[in-house]
């Protein structure tokens, strides 16, 4: 439905896609709606300080819903972390906690990172104590909001955040000018 009646439809992460599957999604899009702008886009990652994930025994902690119900294998904290050369991907299973524990049971392809699930202060508890149980140097973070605000951690830590990066023309900010254009509110 939404696809139906965007008039612009955005294609992320084609710097990292095969150029076969997002000519698939260009052309499905079309067929759904021609009249629709198609912006393509790109997600690099930055972290806060690259350099101190280099060399260390990195806990990649990523968005819990993204590798639960989206069946993503990794994100922005394993990129991350292998980007800016960490040692090794330390394993949590062995050392999570309660729901934790519970999640690794019921999604068997989560390995080598901690989904940060749970919303209830008992479930932030687990998360906050299977990190700090877990022997990595350094904690890196690729979960939308910053886990350092809501949790107390024995480690460092670094952020991880994505930034949307248009490839190409047209680019959102000239498609929202012609937009401000044509109703007159510029």
């Amino acid at each position: 439905s939404n696809l139906r009646i965007a008039d612009v439809v955005v294609i992320n992460k084609v710097d990292s896609a095969r150029p076969e599957d997002v000519e698939i999604v260009r052309n499905n899009i079309r067929s759904v709606n021609p009249k629709a702008i198609i912006v393509e886009a790109a997600s690099p990652i930055f972290v806060e300080d690259g350099s101190l994930i280099r060399g260390k025994r990195a806990l990649a902690v990523e968005d819990g819903p993204t590798l639960t119900h989206g069946d993503m294998e990794y994100g922005a904290a394993v990129l991350a972390a292998k980007k800016f050369g960490a040692k090794e991907l330390v394993d949590p299973r062995e050392y999570a906690v309660g729901s934790i524990k519970e999640t690794f049971k019921k999604y068997t392809q989560i390995k080598n990172l901690l989904p940060a699930v749970g919303y209830r202060k008992e479930q932030i508890k687990e998360l906050e104590k299977t990190i700090n149980k877990t022997p990595a140097d350094i904690v890196v973070i690729g979960t939308p909001i910053d886990l350092r605000r809501v949790l107390k951690l024995n480690k460092p830590s670094v952020r991880v955040r994505y930034e949307l990066q248009e490839i190409g023309k047209p680019e959102l900010k000239d498609i929202l000018m012609d937009f401000a254009r044509s109703k007159k509110l510029i």
